[in-house]
């Protein structure tokens, strides 16, 4: 019986069992310390497979961090998509997309905005990464020009709703958001907080 390691793979079909195989890794070991040997072998190929896509870990890492910024835009522009809602209430079902997301995804979340992919800008400038920043740009837009978000630069507006979801996703991952300390609803207290900043 032939060796696993050494089956053919039809053409694409190896680097979706690299970027799978890893990608399921990520989620059960809740960090990227493994090493591309082990993700060969639990995907059943040889030890210089994933060579043939990636050059080293770091360039499978930060595809795969880049499937996350892919997913997270998804998330976004599935709220987006819903123009039933009022900008305020998109707004925050927005951000209450980006946390989910966050908490869903623990591991590959701090993959994408951790600093071990370097040079970390090359990765957060790919187009695929700046989606979803994108969207929140153009929610801001829109705000802007309906007269609800009060007129600043957009870029500096949007700076300040990422930092404040990254911030609070990275509390709510690290069992940092305590009821003791920041009382209940702490989370929409912070958004509600940071909507009456940007309101008009």
């Amino acid at each position: 019986m032939k060796d696993t390691a050494e089956r053919p793979y039809h053409h694409g079909d190896l680097r979706h069992a690299i970027i799978e195989t890893t990608m399921e890794m990520l989620t059960e070991d809740g960090n990227w310390q493994f090493t591309l040997r082990e993700v060969a072998r639990r995907a059943g190929v040889s030890h210089a497979a994933p060579y043939r896509h990636f050059p080293d870990k770091t360039a499978l890492l930060a595809e795969i961090a880049l499937i996350g910024f892919d997913r997270l835009q998804n998330a976004l522009r599935a709220v987006q998509a819903k123009s039933d809602r009022d900008l305020t209430s998109e707004f925050f079902a927005m951000a209450e997309a980006y946390l989910r997301f966050g908490r869903a995804n623990p591991a590959l979340y701090r993959l994408m905005f951790g600093g071990e992919l370097a040079p970390a800008g090359d990765l957060h400038l790919n187009p695929r990464a700046l989606g979803a920043f994108e969207i929140v740009i153009d929610l801001l837009e829109r705000g802007q020009a309906a007269g609800v978000i009060r007129k600043r630069p957009v870029r500096g507006q949007a700076a300040a709703c990422w930092a404040q979801l990254h911030g609070l996703t990275m509390l709510s991952l690290d069992g940092l958001l305590l009821s003791e300390k920041v009382g209940d609803g702490a989370v929409e207290a912070a958004m509600e907080t940071l909507c009456d900043g940007l309101a008009s």
